[in-house]
Formats: structure tokens, C-alpha cells, sequence
């Protein structure tokens, strides 16, 4: 397995999952306390999972669904962070959200609080994050060029980046989202990042 380079850590998700939206204010929080650099990596979650045996989750048993629904209570209040646990938008992909993303990295931009945002608008508002308008207004609420940056998310170039990302985390062992890689060691699950922060620590970082 690639080892994340040192001082940084790798950070694969999907725009759409609930666990990692929970987890990007502690992600932060952590890089900026330690100095370390957050590479964002965007993936097609439908692709990991067919690959890597994921159930996507309109196929996981009633069961399966409820309880994870008692855990986003959970956490919304641990966190206080809200949370809309039945979102009115149906997935169907994430393509733009995540070409988006991969638009402003190539500009240089950083790019937590433009992912934190998209999620945010899934999550907490209730949006289409598939919609050009509501992705357009996030970049400009952000103080971005939406326009410009639009223009190289609809590029083919923007595109196979944005496969390339999915194939990497798959052959770097990345079943599910939000997943971590520092040094050595990889973390899958946003409730897996205070043992994050103890391997950050124990670096000396």
C-alpha cells in the first residue's frame, strides 16, 4: 500500500456521504493544530463498492438502514452538527459535485470549505449538489470564480482525473468514505479519527 506522503494526510470521500460530512470540521481542526497538509480526493463511491463488495444503501436490509439512521441522531448531537437524515434529493451520481472539487485542486485552490460546503448543502439544507445552480452559488458564496471554475469541471481532462482519483483509492484499499491514509496507516470511518490524531501524535508532528 502507498504510504501517505510525510506530513500529510490522504483523505478519500465521497460528496454525498453523511459520515465523512460529519467528520471534516475535526479533519480540519486536526491539520491545522499539527500542520499537516489534507489531500482531498473525490470518488465514485459506485464504483468502490462494486469493486470492492460494498452494498450500496437501497440494497442493505431494513435493519441495516434504521440503525444507521440512529447513529446520524447520534452524532448530529455529539457533534452538533445538523443533519437531514431523509434528504429529498435522490443520488444518482456525483459526478459534478466531485469534478468541481477536482476543478478548484487544479487551480490551487484549497478546497476544505468548498467540500465542507457541498456536503453541508446535501446534509443540513437539503439541496440538489447535482444542480449547476446550487453548485454555482457555493463556489460564489465562497468568494470563487464559479464561472471559470465550471468551465474546467466540464473538461474531459477534469473528468478522467476524477476516475484516476477512484482507481487509486481502490488499489490503495479503500472500500467506503470518508477513509484516511497517514504515513503507513489507514483509518475508514469519521468515528476512526481520534485514533487519527493519536498516530499524528505519535509522529511528533
Amino acid at each position: 500500500m502507498k504510504a501517505a506522503a510525510v506530513g500529510t494526510i490522504d483523505y478519500y470521500f465521497w460528496t454525498s456521504s453523511d459520515w465523512a460530512y460529519f467528520g471534516n470540521p475535526r479533519l480540519k481542526a486536526m491539520a491545522e493544530k499539527h500542520g499537516l497538509t489534507v489531500n482531498y480526493f473525490p470518488v465514485d463511491l459506485a464504483t468502490v463498492y462494486a469493486r470492492t463488495g460494498g452494498i450500496k444503501l437501497a440494497l442493505r436490509s431494513q435493519e441495516r438502514k434504521s440503525y444507521r439512521l440512529e447513529e446520524m441522531r447520534r452524532f448530529s448531537k455529539l457533534l452538533q452538527m445538523p443533519v437531514i437524515t431523509r434528504p429529498t434529493y435522490p443520488i444518482i451520481n456525483n459526478d459534478w459535485s466531485s469534478r468541481v472539487i477536482v476543478a478548484a485542486k487544479s487551480e490551487g485552490i484549497h478546497v476544505h470549505d468548498l467540500t465542507h460546503a457541498i456536503m453541508g448543502a446535501r446534509w443540513a439544507e437539503d439541496k440538489d449538489i447535482e444542480d449547476k445552480r446550487v453548485l454555482v452559488d457555493i463556489m460564489s458564496g465562497l468568494g470563487l470564480n464559479a464561472d471559470a471554475l465550471w468551465e474546467i469541471a466540464e473538461r474531459d481532462e477534469t473528468g478522467k482525473t476524477y476516475e484516476l482519483y477512484t482507481e487509486q483509492a481502490i488499489a490503495r484499499g479503500v472500500f467506503g468514505s470518508p477513509f484516511y491514509f497517514f504515513g503507513e496507516e489507514s483509518f475508514w470511518g469519521q468515528d476512526r479519527l481520534e485514533h487519527l490524531q493519536r498516530s499524528v501524535i505519535e509522529s511528533g508532528l
